[in-house]
């Protein structure tokens, strides 16, 4: 009897152990798989190209210097409205008024010298002339003569030598009183000054290299945003593109610009190639301040009420998917949700916004779930909430 109690508890208790099994097995089996889904939609899609700039005046002119020297005066300051001609500094005109007075001094000389030879052009003129006619009557020798009229041909070169040399020193003159024109800095055109390199009494250099004193943005109610495209977006860029664009100034305000140019001159950084796409924008409350930051996004393309769906979907394949054929060429597959299983479809994509592509052509229709992922799981098939569309 003890014998066959211990056997009986023995069965019992591996029965036990076989049910616990059993039901931790049931427990801890991976289920079907959990499909999750978004549905298709209408909406608005547009293909935007981002960059970032700068924000410049459309017109920037540089006032330097072609006299070196030392600013005497300084009539103009940063942020100061200038006119065409406004005289903005001096430079200390003294050593060029030196020069001016010199050259005046060696016109002067150079008039009195061709008087005097005229004088004696005129007595070797009238001495020639009569040693002609007394050689005729034999009262002079022809020697005599002969230097009469040698005397005459040099005093008409001499004049001649006198006229190139007033020339020459009238040119020396006014040289001279250019250089002391440019001793007076002015603006070259209407606009306002951005930028102040000198203060009096600094020694400006001009011997190498004009250098800068001023810099005056014509009109900075024209601006623009000098912006740089990448290689593989550049191509579908043109002209009179729109596009907005923010600073970090007006985080919350947009402002509205068009494309002006495209520029065909690339700039290469460590292997990457740009291309530097200019936008036009109004300044005329003056928000916009030359050397801003600015973060563009052009337009390229939109459609309004478009057939589309989240990007997320081209990129799943269920896991337990069976072999597909390939693609043809232009071509997508997404898998949607028929009767709680997934269906490969084939598509046909137009823009795309990063976040949602536009479906133009396929065996889909508005309120089609297309499966964008998959959890393990008993649970039916759920569907997330859509994506926000990239602002």
């Amino acid at each position: 009897m003890p014998f066959a109690k211990a056997a009986y508890l023995a069965a019992a208790a591996l029965l036990v152990a076989l049910a616990l099994a059993v039901g931790a097995w049931r427990l801890t089996r991976p289920g079907p798989p959990q499909y999750l889904t978004l549905p298709i939609t209408r909406g608005d899609i547009s293909h935007t190209i981002n960059a970032t700039g700068t924000v410049n005046p459309v017109l920037t002119i540089i006032v330097g210097s072609y006299v070196s020297g030392v600013i005497q005066q300084q009539y103009c300051d940063f942020n100061t409205r200038v006119r065409k001609g406004q005289l903005c500094a001096k430079i200390d005109p003294r050593p060029y008024q030196t020069l001016v007075d010199q050259a005046r001094a060696e016109l002067d000389n150079a008039q009195a010298q061709i008087a005097k030879d005229r004088a004696l052009l005129a007595y070797a003129k009238r001495a020639f002339e009569r040693d002609a006619q007394l050689l005729q009557h034999g009262i002079v020798s022809q020697d005599a003569a002969d230097s009469a009229r040698s005397a005459y041909d040099q005093a008409r070169a001499q004049v001649a030598v006198d006229a190139a040399a007033i020339e020459q020193r009238a040119a020396a003159l006014r040289t001279a009183e250019v250089n002391l024109g440019y001793t007076n800095i002015v603006s070259p055109v209407d606009g306002t000054v951005v930028s102040r390199n000198v203060t009096i009494g600094q020694t400006v250099a001009a011997s190498f290299q004009t250098p800068t004193l001023f810099l005056i943005a014509a009109d900075l109610t024209q601006m623009q945003v000098d912006t740089n495209v990448s290689e593989s977006d550049i191509g579908d860029l043109r002209e009179d593109t729109e596009a907005t664009f923010t600073v970090e100034a007006f985080p919350k305000r947009q402002f509205a610009g068009r494309v002006v140019q495209v520029r065909q001159a690339p700039q290469t950084v460590q292997n990457v190639v740009t291309y530097d796409v200019v936008i036009g924008a109004q300044n005329t409350d003056l928000s916009l301040k030359p050397g801003m930051t600015a973060t563009a996004r052009i337009v390229i393309a939109t459609r309004k009420q478009a057939l589309r769906m989240p990007d997320q979907a081209l990129r799943f394949t269920p896991s337990q998917a069976t072999p597909q054929p390939a693609l043809r060429a232009g071509h997508a597959r997404v898998w949607v949700l028929r009767k709680g299983r997934p269906l490969a479809v084939e598509v046909t994509i137009g823009l795309d916004d990063d976040s949602y592509s536009e479906i133009t052509g396929g065996e889909l229709h508005e309120g089609d779930a297309v499966i964008v992922g998959e959890t393990a799981g008993r649970a039916n098939a759920t569907t997330v909430a859509a994506p926000r569309l990239r602002a």
